[in-house]
């Protein structure tokens, strides 16, 4: 009797210690997040080629097929023109362009010239109506913003937001190439393309290396040894340029690196990274210069044997002034350290040697590896009850030049490669979405029974043959006067005698008496005239392969009917392109009207509801979801998810919001 009594002592003592710690272990854990809503940019996801479901039930992706399982999921398709600042918004509002206002990224408004950007559509400020993380904050939810575009200048007052991208706000150090001078061929042959967003800082700076006279190495130099100057940002790193073969021949293979030409950080071979080193750079805004210490990662992207060069400097994308509050960064970068938010840039520059195809890829990696790190910390060390995370990685490879167009067969280049080659091409494709599927395990990581997890994109990618030069097609008319820089490959506009230009992404801007000055619609027989004559000089281009790249076409007056845009920030034309066409702004002094783009895939001014290619993967899974769910092959439009987001978290939907409830929940 004494043994079954102590039995039941150290039972019922064991089933109060278990409780005990069971409470202990729940009072100091940090909450789930009640919704995680991952929006990666740029993730194509249909039926027939890129079967993201199927892939997903073959157990390609794990994680996904789990969220399936758990949810409900189904295809989405953006709103014209198809491209990232406008369908963030609409992901984000639940209303189309006519209410939230971002037609595009760079945006031109009446009263104001059209030399320069009037409204960044990646401007938080740019939108007409209050995004989901102001109307969710408003309610009394705690939100962490990770790489939002449009999120910054930050609108949040109790919440975080981390490096909100383009929104001209906070210290943003875009990576710099640096490439040999030479002819300055090579510069010319980019024009505006070498800018950030066509019209920012250089993305790449073309230099030339001089004879070394100050460096204090005792490193031999087969070759008279070279000094290359990498300047950017207000600091510079200099590269010894040096030849480590006695071979009797000039054969430069090797670059060191200092910041004083004293102490050597890396030594560096074709194709090799660096570490990161610390750096101080230089933030100008306006007449002020703030320094900001941060840290950079150097790439010998490719060194030729007689000195050519071509490096690239990348910058650590997070510091106190690109996060709001300003010690959110230091707790992300001592938990996950230096922030590489995704490769290459835009317009993309890993596109024009075979070389960079490889620091392309390691840029991918680094980012995703920091994409997927950070989850946990934003979870565990802001305890969020909403996080909104985008990484733009994805997008940055199937709209760059080395994959779409072999892996699609409607690309011009498909047979430009083998079986064999498409089938590594896909490889490298399937790892990237392998990887998205990890940041979805992080995520299911960190969450709970009552997360909600959603999974969406703003637009998929299709492959780009053709650029039509419309702005070469005005200047042979007679309607657009311009000069060429020769020594940038520049066009310089003469906007006085100008009167029809095209400004990205599907505008024609239009005046007869000339566009110079503050912008003003036109009016009167004149006016009527041009246009209509445009009309027609659209309308009736053909291609080479005998397919008009022109599929809609509508006035100002008549976008809101027909394409749901915003018509005080339209031009005075709005087109469409057939898939696989794409408008180009740039101007070249041959007037070339169709041209072999230098990348392979994109997605801009497509009507995207009748390309599948344009498509992309929506999934919900959480608290009265429909477990494993299939909503169709039909596609419904990006607006549907706000709504069916709000509904789920039980929150009021504003009265602007124009999309629907989707059919995923249990009490429907």
């Amino acid at each position: 009797m004494k043994k079954i009594g102590l039995w039941i002592f150290t039972l019922l003592l064991a089933i109060v210690v278990i409780i005990g710690y069971q409470k202990y272990q729940s009072s100091h854990k940090i909450k789930a997040p009640r919704l995680y809503w991952f929006i990666p940019d740029g993730v194509r996801a249909e039926p027939t080629l890129f079967t993201f479901f199927t892939w997903a039930k073959e157990g390609k992706l794990p994680h996904i097929k789990k969220l399936m399982e758990q949810g409900s999921y189904g295809y989405s398709y953006p709103n014209f023109p198809s491209h990232t600042p406008t369908n963030f918004a609409t992901l984000l509002t639940g209303s189309y362009p006519e209410v939230h206002g971002i037609n595009d990224g760079p945006m031109h408004t009446l009263g104001k010239p059209l030399d320069s950007v009037a409204i960044g559509g990646f401007r938080s400020v740019a939108k007409k109506v209050a995004p989901i993380w102001k109307t969710l904050e408003e309610a009394g939810l705690k939100v962490f913003l990770q790489s939002i575009p449009g999120s910054t200048p930050p609108e949040l007052n109790q919440g975080t937001v981390v490096r909100g991208r383009w929104g001209g706000w906070g210290a943003d150090f875009n990576a710099i190439n640096f490439e040999t001078k030479g002819d300055l061929s090579e510069r010319i042959k980019q024009g505006r393309a070498v800018r950030w967003f066509y019209f920012g800082p250089l993305l790449t700076q073309y230099i030339d290396s001089v004879p070394v006279e100050t460096w204090n190495l005792t490193q031999k130099s087969y070759s008279p040894p070279k000094e290359i100057a990498l300047t950017g940002w207000g600091a510079t790193v200099y590269a010894y340029e040096t030849d480590t073969t006695d071979n009797g021949n000039v054969d430069y293979d090797t670059i060191l690196l200092s910041k004083d030409k004293k102490t050597v950080f890396a030594t560096l071979r074709q194709g090799e990274w660096s570490n990161w080193e610390p750096i101080t750079l230089v933030w100008q805004s306006g007449d002020q210069k703030q320094p900001v210490d941060t840290s950079l990662k150097v790439a010998l992207i490719k060194l030729n044997p007689d000195g050519f060069f071509r490096i690239r400097v990348l910058y650590n994308n997070l510091n106190q002034y690109i996060s709001s509050p300003e010690t959110a960064a230091g707790i992300l970068e001592r938990a996950v350290g230096p922030m590489v938010d995704f490769p290459d840039n835009f317009p993309a520059q890993l596109v024009y040697y075979t070389e960079d195809k490889k620091i392309f890829l390691d840029e991918a990696v680094m980012s995703f590896d920091w994409h997927t790190k950070v989850i946990d910390t934003i979870v565990q060390a802001f305890a969020p009850d909403v996080v909104i995370h985008d990484i733009y990685t994805p997008n940055q490879m199937l709209t760059s030049r080395w994959w779409m167009g072999y892996i699609d067969p409607k690309s011009t280049h498909y047979n430009d490669v083998t079986k064999q080659q498409r089938d590594s091409l896909w490889k490298e494709v399937g790892d990237m979405y392998k990887h998205l599927d990890d940041m979805i395990g992080e995520i299911q990581k960190n969450a709970n029974s009552q997360t909600y997890i959603v999974l969406s994109s703003d637009h998929g990618a299709v492959p780009l043959n053709t650029y039509v030069n419309l702005n070469n097609l005005f200047t042979s008319k007679g309607w657009l006067k311009f000069t060429i820089d020769p020594k940038t490959g520049e066009p310089i506009i003469d906007w006085k005698n100008s009167q029809v230009i095209y400004l990205k992404m599907a505008h024609v801007y239009i005046n007869p008496d000339g566009l110079n000055g503050n912008y003003v619609r036109a009016s009167g027989s004149q006016y009527e005239s041009l246009r209509n004559e445009v009309i027609a000089t659209l309308q009736s281009l053909q291609a080479p392969d005998g397919i008009k790249p022109v599929v809609d076409i509508q006035k100002w007056e008549d976008v809101k009917q027909y394409m749901q845009l915003d018509p005080d920030r339209t031009g005075d034309l709005v087109i469409a392109n057939a898939p696989g066409y794409g408008w180009n702004e740039e101007i070249t002094s041959n007037l070339t009207l169709f041209s072999n783009p230098q990348v392979t895939g994109y997605k801009q001014a497509i009507i995207a509801k009748d390309d599948p290619g344009m498509w992309t993967p929506f999934i919900i899974a959480g608290p009265d979801i429909k477990k494993n769910n299939y909503l169709g092959d039909t596609p419904f439009p990006l607006v549907d998810q706000y709504p069916t987001i709000m509904k789920a978290l039980q929150q009021k939907i504003p009265d602007f919001v124009q999309g629907k409830t989707l059919p995923v929940f249990t009490s429907n």
